[in-house]
C-alpha cells in the first residue's frame, strides 16, 4: 500500500508571532496541527467517503535554521468505512487535489486564528509591523496562496518508517552539517533549493547561530508528533485490525535489526561513532592493559578488551 507525504506550510508573515512567547508559540502551532488534520479528515470523508489515518511530523526550520514552520503529512491511500466494513482504496498516483487541499487549510487556519485574536489570546506587543492590525493581517493571508506541496508517494510502510526515522528524532541540524568552530564564528553545510540543491556553507557569528539554533526549541511537552483518523491512539489497534481482515493483510511480525548499532547511529543521528567529536579525526582500538583487568572480568572477557581513544 503506498503512502503519499503532503508538506502544509504556514505563510512567514505569521513568524514573529509565533515567534512572540511560549503561549503564542503553543496555541499557533496547536491551531497548525487542528487546521491540517480537520482539512484531511474532511477531504477522507467527502472524497474517499470513509476516514482516513496520518501521522502529522512538526518542523519548524529551513536549512538555514530559519523560521520556517510546516507539516510534514504521511497518509495511507486509502479510508476504512466509518462502520468498518469496508476499505475504500485510492488512487496510486493521486490522492487529493493539493490545490483544494490548500484552499481549505487557509480558511480553517485562519477562522481559528481570528477565533484567537477575537478571545485576546494572543500577545500581539511589537508581533506585528506598525501599519498593520489583526484583521489587516487576516485579510493579507487570505488574498496569499497558501503552499501545500504533494511528494511522490512511498513505496510501502519501509520507506515510511525509514524517513520517519531519520527525521523525527533531531532537532534543526545535525552535528555532522557543522564545519568549523573557529574566531567566533559557526560555519556549516546545507542545501540551496533555488540554486538546483546545491550543498553550500555559510558562517554564522556563534550567538547568531544559537539564537536561529534556540528559536526551534518546542514548549514543554509539545507533541511534534500526531496521529489522526484510524491512526489515532484510542482506535488504532482496533482500525488496523479491522482494515487488516478488509484488505486479507497478515499482523505483521516483530523486525529483527539488520543494521548495527553503528549503522544505525550513522543513518539516525547523524553521529559517526568512530570519529573525536572534537577535532573529527578517527578513533584508534588500544588494547586495555592486563593489569586494569579485575581477575573476575577475565572470565567473561575472554579476550583482550579494547577501548577507543585518540590516535597518538
Amino acid at each position: 500500500m503506498p503512502y503519499f507525504h503532503n508538506v502544509f506550510t504556514l505563510p512567514h508573515e505569521l513568524n514573529g508571532l509565533i515567534l512572540k512567547n511560549e503561549n503564542n508559540q503553543r496555541l499557533l502551532l496547536k491551531l497548525l496541527f487542528d487546521a491540517t488534520a480537520q482539512t484531511l479528515l474532511e477531504f477522507g470523508r467527502f472524497e474517499l467517503k470513509g476516514q482516513v489515518g496520518f501521522t502529522l511530523v512538526l518542523h519548524t526550520w529551513d536549512q538555514q535554521l530559519r523560521p520556517h514552520f510546516h507539516l510534514h503529512c504521511l497518509i495511507a491511500a486509502g479510508a476504512v468505512a466509518e462502520n468498518g466494513s469496508q476499505w475504500i482504496a485510492a488512487g496510486r498516483q493521486f490522492l487529493f487535489s493539493v490545490r483544494a487541499l490548500s484552499k481549505m487549510f487557509r480558511a480553517r487556519f485562519l477562522a481559528g486564528l481570528r477565533d484567537l485574536f477575537d478571545s485576546s489570546a494572543l500577545d500581539l506587543t511589537n508581533a506585528l509591523v506598525a501599519s498593520t492590525n489583526d484583521r489587516q493581517l487576516i485579510k493579507r493571508l487570505f488574498k496569499k496562496s497558501w503552499v501545500v506541496y504533494s511528494k511522490p508517494p512511498f513505496a510501502g510502510p519501509a520507506r515510511l518508517l525509514d524517513y520517519l526515522s531519520r527525521y523525527t528524532h533531531r532537532v534543526a541540524i545535525t552535528n555532522n552539517r557543522i564545519i568549523a568552530c573557529r574566531d567566533g564564528d559557526v560555519t556549516f553545510s546545507y542545501r540551496d533549493r533555488r540554486d538546483g540543491d546545491r550543498r553550500k556553507q555559510l558562517p554564522l557569528p556563534a550567538n547568531q547561530f544559537i539564537g536561529r539554533f534556540l528559536a526551534h526549541v518546542l514548549p514543554t511537552r509539545f507533541m511534534r508528533i500526531r496521529h489522526y483518523g484510524y491512526l489515532a491512539n484510542r482506535f488504532k489497534q482496533k482500525r488496523l485490525a479491522q482494515i487488516r481482515q478488509l484488505i486479507g493483510a497478515k499482523s505483521p511480525k516483530p523486525q529483527v535489526l539488520k543494521s548495527s548499532t553503528e549503522q544505525w547511529m550513522m543513518r539516525v543521528p547523524g553521529i559517526e561513532p568512530d570519529r573525536c567529536p572534537c577535532c573529527g579525526d578517527r578513533l584508534l582500538e588500544t588494547p586495555l592493559p592486563n593489569r586494569l583487568i579485575q581477575p573476575s572480568m577475565k572470565a567473561d572477557l575472554q579476550t583482550a578488551i579494547t577501548v577507543r581513544g585518540p590516535p597518538s
